[in-house]
C-alpha cells in the first residue's frame, strides 16, 4: 500500500512533526467513572463496543436499549446487557483471546461523546441479569468492563456530519437494504422479499 501514496507515516515522531500536540484541555483523561461520566451514561441509549479477535482483526458492535441501559456498578465497572441477536458473539469470542475493549457512548442530539476503554469479561450472574431485565426478559450474558480510561470527546465530528440534523441527512434511495445485503453476501437462494419478511418478524418478536 505504501507505494501508492507520497508518504505513509510510520512513527510517532513523524506524526507529531506533521501535526500539532493536543491542548491541555484535550489531554484530560481519567481512570474511572466520575459523576460527569455517570450522568452521560444514564442518558445514553446507544454505545459502540470495539474489540480485537484471535486473528488480530478489529470488530465494532453496536448496542442499544432505553437510555441508561448500561449499568454503572461502581466507579471502575460497567455492565452492558447482551440482548437477542444473530448469535455471532463476535465481541464475546474476541474477549476470550483479547480482553481489551473500547466503548463509544452517543446521545441523540448531543454533539460530544464519551469514550471509555478497559478490560472486558463475560458474566452470567442472576442478580445482575435480573437488574438488567427489560419487559421481564433477562439478558443471557452481560459484558463487564473494568474501566481504565474515560474522557469526553469534542463535538466537531457531529457538527461536520450534521448527524443529528435531519434536514441534512443524505438521500437513501440508493442505499441497499439489510435484506438485499444479506442475500448478496451470503449468496442465498431466498429472495430479498423473503429475507425482509424474516427481518421484520424478528424485529417484531425477538427484541428481548
Amino acid at each position: 500500500m505504501e507505494t501508492r501514496f507520497e508518504e505513509v507515516i510510520t512513527t510517532p515522531v513523524r506524526l507529531r512533526e506533521s501535526s500539532k500536540h493536543p491542548s491541555h484541555r484535550a489531554s484530560r483523561v481519567i481512570d474511572h467513572i466520575d459523576d460527569i461520566c455517570r450522568r452521560f451514561i444514564a442518558a445514553c441509549p446507544f454505545v459502540i463496543v470495539a474489540s480485537r479477535g484471535a486473528d488480530r482483526r478489529l470488530d465494532l458492535s453496536p448496542k442499544g436499549d432505553p437510555a441508561g441501559f448500561v449499568a454503572v456498578l461502581d466507579e471502575k465497572t460497567l455492565a452492558i446487557p447482551d440482548r437477542l441477536g444473530n448469535n455471532r458473539f463476535d465481541t464475546f469470542e474476541n474477549l476470550i483471546s483479547h480482553p481489551e475493549v473500547g466503548l463509544l457512548f452517543m446521545i441523540p442530539g448531543a454533539g460530544h461523546t464519551l469514550r471509555v476503554s478497559g478490560k472486558g469479561a463475560i458474566a452470567r450472574d442472576s442478580s445482575l441479569q435480573d437488574r438488567l431485565a427489560v419487559n421481564g426478559k433477562k439478558p443471557n450474558h452481560v459484558l463487564l468492563v473494568a474501566v481504565e480510561e474515560a474522557f469526553v470527546h469534542c463535538p466537531k465530528c457531529m457538527a461536520r456530519s450534521k448527524l443529528w440534523n435531519s434536514e441534512h441527512w443524505p438521500d437513501r434511495v440508493g442505499v441497499p437494504s439489510l435484506a438485499e445485503a444479506i442475500v448478496a453476501h451470503a449468496k442465498l437462494t431466498e429472495t430479498v422479499a423473503e429475507v425482509q419478511a424474516v427481518i421484520e418478524n424478528d424485529g417484531a418478536t425477538r427484541m428481548y
